[in-house]
């Protein structure tokens, strides 16, 4: 008896098909097998009928279990758009989103007011990916940009990523303002953790660095860190811009002025979700006699 004929080999068509068995969108299924298959997703839609290779179809089956079980696009395509850039990303840092693009657009309009912008320097804390500090250093190129991050492999994505995109950063490692002892800067900004532990949308974010989305005191620990240790770190008039949870800006507000900010205010979404808050330092603080208690 002759053998059985071997099975013919998926088509494009036939692959994307299976996305919908997964329950994976079906943009999603083709920006997953245009990177598998280094094509543009435009070529997948003109040859549909082309067959995949054994090798590229167990690839895609996989990545189709992934996503269906809530892995971030992102980590399976290493890249994510953010403000106009194209970052690598991994599971080391979380998933920039596009809520976060509202902050840098604050800080870039802060840079325009400054007299020189030559001469301002800037913190992105907690950089991950670099995101905002490299989408900051690409509105403002004369700006001197640091980048903190307390995770060496987040740092070391941010490092790629400034490499990559020829925007040169300072990269600098440690908890918050620890990593820049006596440094001051003229605008501050962060997307520091702010989800209480035990919160229901963890489920949704399993995938990605915990310690990066989750803070304690009902998520406002590290929020509290960084505004009680702003005024030694900004110059007068120093600007320190923060994205924060849905429910938690009247609580920010309430913490700068206690630190004596002012101009204090919050800008919302395009949803009209209170999304960052922010505020101007007056003068240089005095460690000696500023006392700033988390229980306030």
């Amino acid at each position: 008896m002759n053998p059985e004929k071997a099975e013919d080999p998926q088509s494009i068509a036939q692959a994307l098909a299976c996305a919908k068995l997964h329950d994976v969108d079906r943009l999603d299924a083709q920006l997953m097998l245009a990177a598998l298959l280094d094509r543009p997703r435009s070529w997948l839609i003109a040859h549909d009928d082309e067959p995949l290779c054994q090798t590229h179809g167990a690839a895609f089956e996989q990545w189709l279990r992934r996503r269906r079980d809530g892995e971030p696009l992102a980590y399976l395509l290493g890249e994510k758009e953010f403000h106009g850039l194209r970052l690598q990303v991994d599971a080391s840092v979380l998933v920039p989103r596009p809520e976060t693009e509202l902050l840098v657009d604050w800080g870039l309009r802060v840079l325009q007011t400054r007299p020189s912008a030559a001469e301002c320097r800037v913190i992105d804390l907690g950089t991950g990916s670099g995101a905002i500090a490299l989408s900051i250093k690409n509105g403002c190129p004369a700006a001197e940009v640091t980048a903190v991050d307390e995770s060496p492999t987040a740092l070391a994505t941010a490092g790629r990523n400034s490499q990559a995109l020829n925007l040169p950063v300072t990269l600098a490692r440690g908890s918050w303002w620890a990593a820049v002892p006596g440094q001051c800067f003229d605008l501050a900004l962060a997307n520091p953790p702010y989800i209480a532990p035990g919160d229901e949308h963890l489920a949704a974010l399993r995938h990605e660095p915990q310690s990066a989305l989750i803070a304690q005191e009902n998520g406002l620990a590290d929020l509290d860190c960084i505004i009680a240790g702003a005024p030694d770190h900004l110059v007068p008039g120093g600007w320190l811009l923060l994205e924060h949870g849905h429910d938690q800006a009247a609580w920010v507000r309430q913490r700068l002025t206690i630190a004596d900010f002012t101009e204090v205010q919050t800008v919302r979404d395009l949803a009209g979700i209170e999304r960052c808050t922010g505020g101007r330092v007056l003068q240089a603080a005095m460690s000696a006699f500023r006392v700033v208690s988390s229980a306030v």
